[in-house]
């Protein structure tokens, strides 16, 4: 058990456990060298003697070293201290999409539309690399107090073109996100990755999950067999062109999703765009039941089909059944149990056997690609001839950021060292963003590496500004920002204000109208003059210009003329006698 206190490779000083995983506890520890809070990321002791599971932790550290995209959190080092294998990540103080949806229930369309934003664009880096994330759920995204999504936990990721992968490697992710496939024991693919992400948008969107059951297999069986539920009959006005997005991304057949979150992230940046506002339902081209249907039909009782009278799968399940299962999974640990206690046995004894040392990774940092080589390889290690490049407002151009595995970390001969080379800092040319949906100039912005700010201005004329679209950029055109600077793009908060109800050319019918579209309560007052034209509108308590907030009440003064009332008509005699 890892302590408060404790260090780890006599460098990461342990401070608290915060969180716990299948795989893996992760804690908040001081990284002693370079001075930061880092997370470890620690294989369970029941585990790490596991040579399955060792394996599998470390293909989750290969995999998600070689992302780097500010969507997604960055692995620093890997590394195995006294039997605990370890990866350190970025540390990041933020809260889980899930403890946002708990404390928001649904989201804004404009804040969910942000979010799948940057989530899909930190998938299209992992999809250009085939790799899988196989557990897209709120729970392993992380937000920021600024708005910026963080894509964690690529522990059950698979590099597609790794060979010595196979199926049984396959790891189900939680079960209210699990694409079909999967959950009829097939094997995984990058659109399995979509259907996650479209169940976590329809989350976001509504509040609430699209399938519910009380065990898994239920739930399992219902993305297997139900229609996704249609968001509208929920939110009647969201935009026909989102609902299209989650019908493609949860599309029971994978032929039918997006290709990868790629092209899921173009769709996404003009679905607001009035253009898409009418756009037809979408229509797949493949049947939504296409797929093989055999391991889930062992299921059944019988061989019935459900035109025969059939009860949905997941209704068939009895308390007996559930029984059977029991016993099945009490069976299957006390083999698994075995097999730990003959895999510890073995991996306790195989260091002995082989007496293989660790040496230390040299810290090249600052040094040139050639000296870098040479230092690592007098060590005793390889290098990789494939380099990665970083901006670097700190290291010259061509000179060593940083190695993976980490400086001072410890390996066994002849690991392979992979070198990051500084690009030096980079400049990027603001140019004209005035106009542009912010959403899309956002995302590309972050691509490139800078913070990108959002804050609504007031704005007082809504034909000039629209709602969505810049007004203004804290960087202006033609100038220059390095990585990891921040933008502030400003969009309009379009100020509505009172019209002159009593210029002649409103009636009361027309105020009320007005009033309905802004939330607003009309209360109206007749007064009885000669003065003014019956009907006619002669004062309001919110004057012309007067800013429009819903809720409030606008009470207006309607002349009434005497002829109506039965009043007769006054002079100066008749009211000195008191008679008006």
């Amino acid at each position: 058990m890892i302590m408060k206190g404790q260090k780890i490779s006599d460098r990461y000083q342990v401070i608290k456990s915060i969180g716990e995983g299948g795989m893996a506890n992760v804690y908040l520890a001081y990284d002693t060298i370079l001075d930061r809070n880092v997370a470890i990321k620690l294989l369970r002791g029941d585990l790490a003697s596991d040579e399955k599971f060792v394996h599998r932790f470390q293909r989750e550290a290969l995999s998600a070293s070689s992302l780097n995209h500010p969507n997604i959190v960055e692995v620093y080092d890997v590394g195995e201290d006294s039997g605990n294998y370890y990866i350190v990540m970025e540390y990041i103080e933020g809260k889980h999409l899930k403890d946002l949806i708990k404390k928001r229930g649904k989201l804004t369309t404009s804040e969910v539309v942000d979010i799948m934003m940057q989530i899909t664009d930190g998938m299209s880096v992992a999809h250009d690399s085939y790799i899988i994330h196989r557990d897209i759920k709120p729970q392993n995204i992380m937000i920021l107090e600024n708005g910026l999504v963080k894509i964690t936990d690529f522990g059950i990721a698979m590099a597609m073109n790794a060979t010595q992968l196979t199926q049984t490697n396959s790891v189900m992710g939680s079960v209210h996100y699990l694409p079909p496939e999967q959950a009829n024991g097939n094997g995984s693919s990058l659109q399995s990755d979509i259907y996650s992400m479209g169940i976590v948008m329809y989350e976001l969107l509504t509040g609430k999950l699209p399938f519910r059951g009380d065990n898994a297999v239920e739930i399992a069986l219902k993305h297997l067999r139900e229609p996704m539920p249609d968001i509208k009959e929920d939110l009647p006005t969201i935009p026909i062109s989102i609902a299209n997005i989650i019908l493609k991304a949860t599309a029971k057949n994978p032929k039918n999703r997006y290709t990868d979150a790629r092209e899921m992230h173009e769709d996404l940046k003009t679905c607001m765009d009035d253009a898409r506002a009418k756009e037809a339902k979408v229509q797949f081209k493949y049947p939504e039941n296409s797929f093989d249907d055999t391991k889930t039909n062992k299921l059944l009782k019988g061989n019935k089909k459900e035109s025969d009278g059939e009860v949905p799968i997941a209704k068939q399940i009895t308390k007996n059944d559930l029984k059977k299962q029991n016993k099945l999974l009490i069976a299957l640990a006390s083999i698994f149990t075995g097999l730990v206690v003959i895999i510890t046995s073995v991996v306790v004894l195989i260091p002995i056997i082989t007496n293989q040392k660790e040496i230390t990774v040299p810290d090249v940092t600052n040094k040139t690609i050639q000296e870098a080589i040479e230092e690592l390889q007098n060590a005793g290690f390889s290098v990789s001839d494939e380099q990665q490049e970083q901006s670097s407002s700190e290291i010259a151009e061509g000179r060593i950021i940083k190695t993976n595995p980490a400086a001072n970390s410890k390996r066994t001969k002849n690991t392979v060292i992979t070198l990051y080379v500084s690009m030096g800092d980079t400049k990027i040319t603001m140019e004209n963003y005035l106009k542009k949906n912010y959403l899309e100039v956002k995302g590309a912005l972050e691509a490139l590496g800078l913070q990108v700010l959002i804050e609504k201005k007031d704005v007082d004329n809504p034909e000039t500004a629209k709602d969505g679209e810049i007004i203004e950029q804290s960087i202006k055109e033609g100038e220059k920002a390095s990585i990891g600077d921040t933008i502030t793009l400003y969009i309009p908060n379009i100020i509505s204000k009172y019209p002159d109800f009593t210029d002649g050319n409103y009636s009361i019918e027309e105020i009320q109208a007005f009033c309905d579209e802004y939330g607003i309560k009309l209360k109206v007052n007749e007064v009885v003059t000669n003065e003014e034209p019956d009907g006619k509108i002669i004062s309001q308590d919110k004057p012309k210009d007067f800013v429009i907030r819903a809720g409030v009440t606008l009470t207006i003064e309607v002349a009434r003329n005497n002829g109506d009332s039965g009043a007769i008509d006054c002079d100066d005699t008749l009211r000195e006698l008191g008679q008006c």
